[in-house]
This record gives C-alpha cells, sequence and structure tokens, in this order.
C-alpha cells in the first residue's frame, strides 16, 4: 500500500432543503457529507429520509462515545458514581457538562425542537435499519482540554468563566443564540463569538476536529469498505471536511488521529507548587517559633482561621449542610498543608454524608439546572457547587495567609 488512499474526486455541492451536501469519491467509496442544522426539525426529517433511501450502507456521524451515550440515555450523567468523580478530580468537567446540558434544554423549550434531533434520528435509522454507524467526532472532554491548553494562561479564567456564567445566567435564549446553533453544536455556539476572532480557539474547536472526523473516516470507512457513506455533521464542519476528504488519505491514519488527542501534561511548576507552597508555610511556622514561640502560635492562628474561614464561607454560597461547613473550617487548613487531598474534596464528601441525593434528584437533575436556583435545590448539583466553591475557598485562603505570614515575618 501506498503513503496514501486513492484520489479523491473534486467535491460537487448539491441542492437539498435541510442543509448544504458534498459528495467526493474516493476509490470505489462516495462519501456524502450532508451539513445539517442542529436545530432544525427539517434536517432531522431530511437525515431519516436519506438513510430511508436504501442509498448508504453505512452512516457516520458527529459524534462521540460520551455524547452518543448522553444521547442514547440522557440520564446517564445523573447516574454516574459521585464519589468517583470527585476522587478522579473530573467535577469540573460535570458542572460544565450540566450546564452546556442546561443550555439545550432550555433551547428545546423555547424553540420546540431538541438540539441534536438530527443525531437521534440517525441513531434510530441505522438501528432500524442495520446499518453501520460509525462515531468520528472527538471526545468533548479532550476538545476541551485542548481549548484550556491552546489559550493564553491570561485568558483561560475569562473564557471558561464566561461559558459558564453565560450558560447559567440567561434565562431566555436569544435567538441569535439559536441561529448560531444551526451551524453548530452547543460546544461551537458557545465559543463562537470567541472563536471568530481567536486562532488559538478556533483551531482545537473547528479546524482540529474537521481533520481529526476525516481520519475517524479514513479508519473505520476507508476507500472500499463501504459503497456509499452518509457523514451526518453541523454545516460549520462541511467545508473543512469536504477540503480534507478531497485530498488523499493518509494510509495510516491512526498516529495522526490520536495526535490530535493527546492533552498536553501540567507543568511541571504547577506540579510543584503545592508542595512548595507548603513547604513554604512549614518553614515560616519554623522561622515564628524560632524567634518566639508566642510568634509561632499566631502564624499557625492565623492560618488556620483566614484559611478555614474563607473556605467555610464559600461552601454557605453552595448552601451546604450546617456540618458540611463546620468540617470545611476544619479540614481546610490541613488540606491545604497536604496536596494529595483537598479542602471541595473532604466537603462533597460530608455533604453526601449528610444529604445523600435521592431517586428524585437523579431523575429531575437535567431539568433542575436548567434554572439557577435549581442548582441548589437539587442535591446533586449542589453537592458539586459544595466541591467547587470549598476548592475556591481553601484556594483564597492559602494564598491570603500565605503572604499574612510572609508579611508578618518579613515585612
Amino acid at each position: 500500500m501506498t503513503d496514501t488512499q486513492d484520489t479523491a474526486t473534486a467535491p460537487r455541492e448539491q441542492a437539498s432543503p435541510g442543509g448544504p451536501c458534498r459528495t467526493i469519491e474516493v476509490g470505489e467509496t462516495r462519501y456524502t457529507l450532508l451539513g445539517t442544522a442542529h436545530v432544525s426539525a427539517e434536517s432531522a426529517a431530511e437525515v431519516r429520509s436519506l438513510i430511508d433511501s436504501g442509498e448508504f450502507d453505512a452512516v457516520a456521524i458527529e459524534l462521540c462515545d460520551s455524547r452518543h451515550q448522553n444521547l442514547a440515555n440522557p440520564d446517564a450523567l445523573g447516574e454516574q458514581d459521585l464519589f468517583q468523580i470527585f476522587r478522579q478530580g473530573k467535577a469540573g468537567m460535570v458542572a460544565a457538562s450540566l450546564a452546556l446540558g442546561a443550555f439545550q434544554q432550555r433551547v428545546a423549550e423555547q424553540s420546540g425542537i431538541e438540539p441534536g434531533a438530527e443525531m437521534r434520528a440517525a441513531l434510530e435509522e441505522t438501528r432500524a435499519r442495520r446499518l453501520p454507524l460509525v462515531l468520528i467526532d472527538r471526545d468533548v472532554g479532550v476538545t476541551l482540554k485542548r481549548i484550556y491548553h491552546n489559550v493564553p494562561w491570561w485568558q483561560r479564567f475569562s473564557l471558561f468563566s464566561g461559558l459558564l456564567g453565560g450558560v447559567l445566567s440567561r434565562q431566555d435564549v436569544s435567538a441569535e443564540d439559536i441561529e448560531r446553533l444551526k451551524e453548530g453544536d452547543v460546544l461551537e455556539s458557545t465559543f463562537s463569538e470567541f472563536a471568530a476572532e481567536s486562532e488559538t480557539l478556533y483551531t482545537p474547536l473547528i479546524s482540529e476536529r474537521d481533520r481529526y472526523m476525516v481520519l475517524r473516516l479514513a479508519e473505520q470507512c476507508p476507500p472500499g469498505r463501504y459503497r456509499h457513506v452518509l457523514v451526518v455533521v453541523g454545516a460549520g464542519h462541511l467545508k473543512g471536511m469536504a477540503e480534507h476528504l478531497a485530498q488523499p488519505l493518509p494510509a495510516t491514519p491512526t498516529p495522526e488521529r490520536e495526535a490530535l488527542e493527546v492533552t498536553p501534561p501540567r507543568s511541571k511548576i504547577w506540579k510543584a507548587l503545592p508542595w512548595a507552597i507548603t513547604v513554604l508555610v512549614l518553614t515560616g511556622f519554623a522561622i515564628g517559633f524560632s524567634r518566639n514561640t508566642e510568634l509561632g502560635w499566631q502564624l499557625v492562628a492565623e492560618w488556620f482561621v483566614i484559611n478555614g474561614v474563607l473556605s467555610g464561607a464559600a461552601t454557605l454560597v453552595a448552601l451546604a449542610h450546617p456540618v458540611t461547613v463546620a468540617a470545611t473550617v476544619v479540614a481546610a487548613p490541613l488540606t491545604s498543608l497536604n496536596p494529595t487531598i483537598g479542602a471541595g474534596f473532604v466537603a462533597a464528601g460530608v455533604e453526601l454524608a449528610m444529604r445523600k441525593p435521592k431517586v428524585r434528584d437523579f431523575a429531575t437533575l437535567r431539568h433542575d439546572v436548567t434554572e439557577l436556583k435549581g442548582w441548589w435545590r437539587n442535591r446533586v448539583s449542589r453537592t458539586l457547587l459544595v466541591f467547587l466553591t470549598a476548592t475556591l475557598g481553601s484556594a483564597a485562603g492559602t494564598w491570603i495567609a500565605g503572604f499574612r505570614i510572609a508579611g508578618t515575618l518579613f515585612g
């Protein structure tokens, strides 16, 4: 086999009532790329019509494994083991997923159309006709991580606080938001105003995924395996994918595809920082006691009070159980000196023990988070808030108390 697969013909754009459609022939296989609108009943109907036509012997769709599971089982997110989520450090990702899901739900309620209806139609029709279904999109978690690492560090907080703040604060979804959803999925539409002006954001969000999905096609639906493949993607990906697919495909696409899944490891500096802080604080205590006992105990007291009070107060914002608040006040000063465990983990564990989520909390989770007060009403989402607020409070307390100690000793 040569380094590349059969040369493709130039893409041909065809008229389509629901969205643009391009067909690229590679060897004996035709790939029909259907650009859909993610909030469109017409797109869903067109997907059903094309699959029912019998022209295709395989269907590829713009979904990853996790999004496919969420679409097939909307309650999957709420059925996860919360304690494992906190232990694995996935609380932030789950909270972001819930926030994006809340945005989807509000769009559905206002427009009368569930975002992703065309993907659900593809799932149902391929299952009914027993056609191979290929998931070609990159995992949403990997995309978020690559976005995070691709933008400059000073833009990260504003980017993701804007993402969560915007999704959580708007009770009404604007007509502009719905229009943007017709070009891309929830993630793309949320970042669209940033991506249009930022190459560092556009690359992992759009262009990398264009290439990634073509590489997945080269792996799962290479020329010669199927006669005619229907590729259902958002209209925003149509042009980029058609350009990649019209070029010679790599004979071994896996290495390049895997390279697009790599997330850069945390900087050694950031890994060492918690331990360095611990050493500096303990050194500060030692210097204080070496000068006089009273000063040493003063520094220890300030550390406990500042760190504990800020962490406990932060959990009050999440309306944590009184026992959770008290436990956080006691635990935060100690966990801040032990990088292997965080105050948020302790706070969430106590909150789960005091207010164990009930079956109805999981059943109503996706609906509750569509409004701001629902995040506090539902025990699952409130536990996530307890974890996040305790973590942020402890971080603030560590820095403030640390500077206070340094100022007392050397100011």
